[in-house]
């Protein structure tokens, strides 16, 4: 199995505490997906919540047009749009257009919504919503393929004759994934229509049995389907922070994880208890705090226990304070990365060539150069250059 280039970005649902304020913490979101492009990380996949307070982001559309204002490379999609909550048509409809504005920088995550309280709050059954996610999903994909008029209907949409005006940017269509927590239905949909993952809550003590487990129900699916999934497109999301020493990466981010996980996961959103400290959510690998290299040896811990995947995100959130959050992002950029994207095996080569063709010789090419030219003008060697290269000699 040959992957690709890993790729690197952000999982940006967002997760800003209640009390902080949510006009700067937004443009705290597009200031860190500014610093991403510029850093060389390759995505940002934007969050949709309605509800509980945490979640703030109600149109990732919104914030990826104005995210591609502001940045130049990096790729930008929803994270995910929630598919029972719109219509197919205008899903399809408004990601063409972010893909003709954004020059192909327009990606679609999909799921069937994360919180019960934006379904309930809109008249929706929690069991119906994975149902209505594939219903979405399949209709969007026939929509963007643009072959034919699409008929179709559900009890919650209908189609009639239906074609998009405006055909995606980039050809075929966009990257699509879908979202993939514990529950089976990401993974199946994933492979039913052959497009990308992202798998959230990555990580635990089973030696990589679950992450396993995962992709082997989209395979399955896939050859049910006909399709082709490939593990280049399956996304691992999880949480990193580093700093340049474990200690005061710990201490950066024990108060705001320890917020974070009882404040909204087990108060707010009524979660079962899990682990205790911080501690415990890197031993079990549910996210990485340390130093670069504690960073490259979790993440190629991750690539033997998968099988192999095609990027990792970063949950977005508020555990450290501003700068130590944009230094860690800095050092993941600096010294993480370059790992996993084949960039530095050719520096030493190259390095250790040099450093080999010059001690071969008492006297370097570049001082024989040097020799050559003083002797050719006839002119006697400076005392200095004469005495080191005696040194160099001896």
């Amino acid at each position: 199995m040959s992957l690709q280039r890993m790729s690197f970005g952000i999982f940006m649902a967002p997760f800003h505490r209640v009390g902080d304020n949510p006009t700067l913490a937004l443009e705290r979101d597009l200031e860190l997906i500014e610093l991403l492009d510029r850093l060389g990380y390759d995505e940002a996949w934007i969050g949709e919540h309605h509800s509980a307070g945490w979640e703030i982001i109600a149109s990732p559309e919104v914030m990826i047009a104005a995210a591609a204002q502001r940045t130049r490379h990096i790729m930008l999609g929803t994270g995910v749009t929630s598919l029972p909550y719109h219509h197919p048509l205008i899903v399809a409809d408004r990601m063409v257009q972010l893909d003709h504005m954004t020059r192909g920088r327009a990606m679609l995550g999909v799921g069937p919504g994360a919180l019960t309280s934006d379904a309930l709050m809109m008249g929706i059954e929690p069991v119906h919503l994975r149902r209505r996610m594939d219903e979405s999903l399949s209709a969007i994909i026939k929509l963007l393929n643009g072959e034919q008029p699409v008929t179709m209907k559900t009890d919650w949409f209908e189609l009639r004759n239906a074609r998009l005006q405006l055909l995606p940017y980039t050809r075929p269509r966009f990257p699509i994934a879908v979202a993939s927590t514990q529950s089976p239905a990401g993974m199946i949909a994933a492979g039913k229509y052959g497009v990308g993952v992202l798998s959230i809550g990555i990580g635990g003590m089973d030696g990589g049995q679950m992450i396993r487990r995962q992709w082997a129900l989209a395979e399955e699916s896939a050859a049910r389907a006909g399709t082709v999934i490939k593990r280049d497109d399956w996304r691992l999301v999880t949480t990193f922070h580093l700093a340049e020493t474990r200690e005061q990466a710990f201490r950066d981010v024990e108060a705001g994880e320890r917020l974070e996980t009882v404040g909204y996961f087990q108060r707010t959103l009524a979660h079962a208890a899990g682990p205790e400290s911080l501690a415990e959510l890197v031993k079990l690998g549910v996210t990485i705090v340390g130093t670069p290299d504690d960073a490259i040896e979790a993440i190629r811990t991750l690539q033997q226990q998968s099988g192999g995947f095609g990027g990792l995100l970063s949950r977005a959130n508020d555990w450290a304070g501003r700068e130590a959050t944009m230094r860690s992002f800095e050092l993941f950029a600096r010294y993480v990365m370059p790992h996993f994207q084949d960039v530095l095996p050719s520096l030493a080569r190259s390095r250790e060539s040099v450093a080999e063709q010059n001690n071969r010789s008492a006297i370097s090419p570049n001082q024989e150069a040097v020799v050559k030219a003083f002797a050719d003008a006839g002119k006697e060697l400076p005392k200095a250059m004469q005495e080191r290269i005696a040194r160099s000699q001896s």
